[in-house]
């Protein structure tokens, strides 16, 4: 397959972003991932457009109450990008991330989802219910069905500019404090070139719009496990994110048995880890004790 390689000095130095890759190869291609701490692990899955650099204010918290692991899907981060956007689907990001969590042995595990790291994340906690202790879901969702007009508005956008979209801009509209320079030369860091942004692109395609998507039963799958999980699971959503609101957050833990109620963080946005990382990262580690 071809794909593409971001240099390796794109994420030469990037403050809060201290540690050595580490990669998983799966046919040829390579898996970038980070690992601190010891014990039980957390896996920590990452959506669009962002990469592990998001959950950079979480992992020196965590790492103190487990073993991290913060892995980039194929297409983001350090991990290769294939080029095609036919590559990607919602497949193919499943499988690579069950190969990953199986190649790990990881065990007792904690998951810790947001956005696309949602419908990946929670597929492989339902198919793998006795490698997974608990769930965090962070402004995510799982089915099938009309989207918001916020939503909308965000695929429109990523059709229109294609491969000259900026990252850090998508992230920055969706966040309620600024970027700093380091953290907008992280998020771009990835795609210094058209061809690297493939999987970017493929994302908004991959929601299933519409029963006949080809997402669709997966997901509807999914989302009908989750109606049977009793194993806990902590629904810590923002106040601020035009896609996934409080009011979704309430649904998502009404619908999970094992759930607690629903927890808001005030004065975030939808990358409420860019807002708000070391409060999350407090209540995620208390959650997990």
């Amino acid at each position: 397959m071809d794909a593409y390689r971001t240099p390796d000095e794109r994420f030469d130095g990037l403050s809060g972003w201290p540690y050595a890759p580490r990669y998983a190869l799966q046919d040829g291609l390579r898996m970038h991932y980070v690992e601190e701490g010891a014990g039980d692990p957390i896996l920590l899955l990452h959506g669009e457009p962002t990469w592990g650099f998001l959950y950079r204010s979480l992992i020196p918290v965590l790492a103190g109450a487990g073993r991290v692991v913060v892995p980039d899907l194929f297409g983001f981060g350090r991990s290769d990008k294939p080029v095609d956007q036919a590559a990607y689907s919602y497949d193919m990001h499943a499988r690579s991330i069950e190969r990953f969590a199986l190649g790990l042995d990881l065990r007792e595990l904690t998951i810790v989802v947001h956005d696309w790291g949602g419908p990946i994340g929670l597929r492989f906690a339902v198919t793998h219910p006795e490698r997974v202790a608990r769930l965090v879901i962070l402004n995510t969702g799982v089915g099938v069905g009309a989207p918001s007009e916020p939503w909308l508005r965000f695929r429109a956008l990523v059709r229109e500019v294609g491969a000259g979209f900026t990252a850090s801009r998508l992230v920055q509209v969706a966040c309620v404090s600024p970027l700093d320079d380091e953290a907008v030369r992280g998020y771009d860091a990835p795609f210094p070139v058209g061809e690297a942004k493939a999987g970017a692109l493929a994302f908004p395609e991959l929601v299933p719009t519409e029963p006949d998507h080809p997402s669709a039963a997966a997901m509807l799958e999914v989302s009908d496990a989750l109606s049977r999980w009793e194993r806990p699971a902590l629904v810590l959503f923002s106040d601020s994110d035009r896609v996934f609101s409080p009011a979704h957050a309430e649904r998502m833990a009404a619908h999970i048995p094992g759930a607690l109620p629903a927890e808001i963080v005030s004065g975030a946005g939808h990358f409420l880890q860019e807002d708000k990382g070391e409060e999350i990262a407090r209540r995620i580690a208390r959650f997990v004790a």
